[in-house]
This record gives C-alpha cells, sequence and structure tokens, in this order.
C-alpha cells in the first residue's frame, strides 16, 4: 500500500497564473510600469473613478471545473530514492473580463485591441512569464460570449458597460499530493511444486455389466427412455 510522501510543495495557483498574464502582457504590449497598470480589480464605478493612468484590466469573475479530462502526472523520484506518483489533477478554468481604460475611448480601442492580438497569438501562457513551475501549461483562449456576456458581469459590477472580451486560462489544480509508490515484485518465494495441482482421476466409461463378462467394456449409450445400447465397432478389417 502506498503511503503520503512526507512532503507537499505550496504552490499559489490562481496568483501565480496572474503574475505570468501581467508579466506577459507588460513584455508583450510592452507596458512598463511608468506607463500604466495591469489591475486585477473588480472595475466597479468606485474603482472606475479612482483610474487616472493607462490601465488593462483583467478581471476574475469566475471559476469552475474545466471540460477537460484530468492532467496523469508523470512519476517522479524523491530526495531519498523512492518512486512518488499521485492521481490525475483535475483541470480548472478561470474566466477574465478583459478592458482596456485610457484618456479616451479611441485610446482604449486601440489599448483593448493590442491585448486582444498579444493574447491571441499565445496558444499558451509562455513558461518564462511564471515565477512558479504548475503542474501544466496555462492554456489561453477566449470564451464564447454568449454564454458568459459581458453585459451581464458589467450590470452586476454596477459599472458602464464597456467594450471587453473574456479570456480563459486553464491550468491543473494541484488538488492532490505525492505518494510514495509500492515496492515492484522482484522475486516469488517457495517451491513450485507447493503450486502444482494433484493428478486428476482416470474418468471411467459406462459399460454394460460386470467386468468378467464379455463386452462389458464396449461402451454404451442410452437413450431418452432410459434404455442402455452398447456400441458395436465396426470391424472391417
Amino acid at each position: 500500500m502506498a503511503r503520503r510522501a512526507t512532503r507537499r510543495e505550496s504552490i499559489i495557483l490562481i496568483p501565480t497564473v496572474e503574475d505570468g498574464l501581467e508579466s506577459y502582457l507588460r513584455s508583450a504590449l510592452p507596458l512598463s510600469n511608468e506607463i500604466g497598470d495591469v489591475s486585477f480589480e473588480p472595475p466597479s464605478s468606485t474603482w472606475a473613478a479612482q483610474v487616472n493612468r493607462i490601465t488593462v484590466s483583467l478581471f476574475l469573475y469566475q471559476v469552475s471545473r474545466s471540460p477537460q479530462p484530468p492532467r496523469p502526472s508523470a512519476p517522479r523520484t524523491a530526495a531519498d530514492g523512492s518512486l512518488e506518483r499521485r492521481a490525475p489533477l483535475p483541470m480548472v478554468q478561470l474566466s477574465y473580463l478583459v478592458s482596456a481604460w485610457a484618456g479616451s475611448t479611441r485610446d482604449e480601442h486601440q489599448l483593448l485591441g493590442d491585448v486582444l492580438t498579444r493574447l491571441l497569438a499565445q496558444q499558451i501562457l509562455p513558461p518564462e512569464h511564471l515565477a512558479t513551475p504548475l503542474s501544466s501549461n496555462v492554456q489561453l483562449t477566449l470564451a464564447d460570449d454568449t454564454v458568459n456576456r459581458p453585459r451581464d458581469v458589467w450590470g452586476g459590477l454596477g459599472g458602464t458597460l464597456k467594450a471587453s472580451f473574456t479570456l480563459l486560462a486553464t491550468v491543473a489544480a494541484d488538488a492532490y499530493p505525492w505518494e510514495t509508490a509500492p515496492r515492484g515484485v522482484t522475486s516469488v518465494d517457495g517451491s513450485l511444486n507447493q503450486l502444482s495441482r494433484p493428478p486428476m482421476p482416470a474418468r471411467t466409461r459406462p459399460t454394460i455389466g460386470p467386468a468378467d463378462r464379455a463386452g462389458a467394456d464396449l461402451p454404451v449409450r442410452r437413450d431418452a427412455d432410459g434404455t442402455l445400447h452398447a456400441t458395436v465397432p465396426d470391424d472391417r478389417s
């Protein structure tokens, strides 16, 4: 029976993904700290009134289990040389409402278009932008907004409807610990003679009379009414 490993790495999943998204967007746009911000705050009317710089907003409004199948993990070798394994990890889906904030609507649309094209160019978040390695790549796709309509999200925030799109970031959740794998079978103790079966008793065929009677050893058959008949071999020699 496998036992739990004595150590478990703690990965802060959502902040790691968000730090990676900010790092990638600042590099790809580019958007330095001196020029503007990348915000993960809810873009409410109160928040919007305080924005005074170019800002890319990524608001996480939904976290759900992805329809993708669980992601298996390859076994690994522990520090003591033992082999560790764990159960397949569930995939989770992070839904971000992405919008742009600038001095004018035209500037906001230009910035939003730049963010859109940079994200469309990547099917996965480049791993070099992740400060901590995750249990899988972070897949990047755009949502069908007929399912999660941005106007409903904006209405829930109490803010003004703005041009936006939904970004889906899908990643494996580090839900299960590593466990020490059981040792493999290397030998079998005991003698093979102990495993051999006893000989089966010889089967005797039915006869029609005492053994000392002529024709007693002829094979017989039984009719439906129970009558026995001897089967006489056809000797044509």
